[in-house]
């Protein structure tokens, strides 16, 4: 009876290092962390302990070795005296031993960790603390030998980085698991992706700015701020390549009216950047300036557009709307599967709004639409490519404003033959 009751006891202590195992690797360290701030003392415990994970699983290990070879030992001495000396025996306990460990002290003990993890390290921390100390001997010499081996095996420490597709892979899971919403989900996208994003991505272009020469009159400039719907004018030199400076509507109309201090007096400066910088190193530009505007120069020194604040908030949060703002849609369906489409779009969001595979230099639909016909085209002129057709539209000046899209659907059999030629050609090429 007392060789089974010992047994007993190994198979529990089986089942609580694994358990324990499974609990801390799994455990939720923000949940923890949140109930540490409420002064939840095993919380803290169990949060000090991960913070020096080998020194723990090496004690969950040795725990859980001694106890499974004390088990078989004992087991194996039990069965030999039940069957009476019988060549069978071990074997028998070998058996019955494995199935009982895997079923009791492996499995069972771990699928509930894994469902409770929080709750488990919790119960499981205070003991596994006194027996951090009790096998401490033996930690410090499987501590010496994992120093021995990691000077032996050089460790990449970028391969542990995760990177930035690993990152959006994980915010899909979390969403589809139900933790955060579309909402919460678009906006951790965003912030991964937003230190990829430059300048040149979300600039308002030359062509759609409103500025004013620095010699204009006052009335000129009143009735520039009349007919804009800015708070902010540009001021520049001799052309729009030499913007000098900018005009806040509320240093133009003071308490009096319009002043009458001279234009020079109440323009403030402007950044100046690249048209590769990335938005999160501009937006670093902006706060350090205290301005909301970035003029964006092209590879020659000349004006290639604007950034404001509101751009960059809008890569984060999505499109901002004020009472001012006329409400365009981008993308409008005017047929089936007819679109008529602003081609200042990007041409990543195109392409994802279609499932189309575009690149372009410049990143927008326009520069994409020109490349493909080499050069500025007419209104009406016509290309397919992509499964789509492009159409011309709408034409201002050196600009292409609005295009009509047709897409174009693949039926399954296509697909499956489309499939077929690229499998095809992949064993051509091995």
């Amino acid at each position: 009876m007392i060789p089974i009751l010992i047994m007993v006891a190994l198979v529990i202590l089986s089942a609580y290092f694994s358990a324990t195992e499974t609990a801390f690797s799994t455990v939720n360290k923000t949940k923890l962390k949140t109930l540490a701030e409420k002064d939840n003392r095993k919380a803290k415990l169990v949060l000090s302990l991960s913070e020096n994970y080998d020194k723990l699983i090496s004690t969950i290990l040795i725990g859980n070795n001694i106890v499974n070879i004390a088990l078989s030992s004992i087991a194996t001495v039990y069965f030999i005296e039940v069957m009476a000396g019988h060549t069978a025996a071990p074997t028998v306990s070998t058996v019955v031993t494995t199935v009982v460990v895997l079923i009791f002290g492996e499995i069972t003990p771990k699928s509930l960790a894994k469902d409770f993890p929080e709750k488990f390290a919790m119960f499981s921390a205070p003991i596994i603390r006194v027996l951090i100390y009790v096998l401490l001997p033996l930690n410090i010499i499987f501590s010496g030998w994992k120093k021995l081996l990691s000077k032996v095996i050089k460790k990449n420490e970028e391969e542990d980085k995760m990177s930035q597709e690993e990152l959006l892979m994980l915010v899909e899971e979390v969403e589809q698991e139900g933790t955060i919403d579309k909402n919460e989900s678009n906006l951790l996208r965003n912030a991964i992706e937003f230190t990829e994003r430059r300048a040149d991505d979300i600039l308002t272009h030359r062509m759609d700015l409103e500025a004013v020469a620095i010699d204009d009159t006052i009335e000129e400039i009143a009735e520039t701020f009349a007919n804009s719907r800015f708070s902010r004018l540009l001021v520049y030199r001799d052309s729009i390549d030499t913007i000098v400076g900018m005009i806040h509507q509320k240093d133009f109309f003071g308490k009096d009216g319009i002043t009458t201090r001279d234009i020079t007096e109440i323009m403030t400066p402007v950044v100046y950047v690249q048209h590769g910088e990335r938005i999160n190193d501009l937006l670093m530009s902006l706060q350090k300036n205290k301005t909301h505007i970035a003029v964006v120069l092209d590879e020659y020194g000349g004006t290639l557009g604007i950034v404001t604040m509101e751009d960059i908030l809008e890569e984060l949060v999505g499109e901002i709307w004020d009472e001012h703002d006329e409400v365009e849609e981008v993308i409008q369906e005017i047929g089936e599967d007819t679109y008529l489409v602003d081609c200042s779009i990007n041409l990543d969001d195109l392409s994802d709004r279609f499932d189309l595979d575009l690149e372009s230099e410049s990143g927008t639909f326009a520069s994409y639409v020109m490349e493909k016909f080499g050069g500025l085209p007419e209104e009406g002129e016509n290309f397919t490519d992509e499964n789509m057709s492009i159409t011309v539209r709408e034409m201002d000046v050196q600009r292409i404003i609005k295009a009509e899209v047709t897409v174009f659907h693949k039926s399954d059999e296509e697909e499956e033959n489309a499939e077929e030629n690229e499998a095809a050609e992949e064993q051509t090429n091995e």
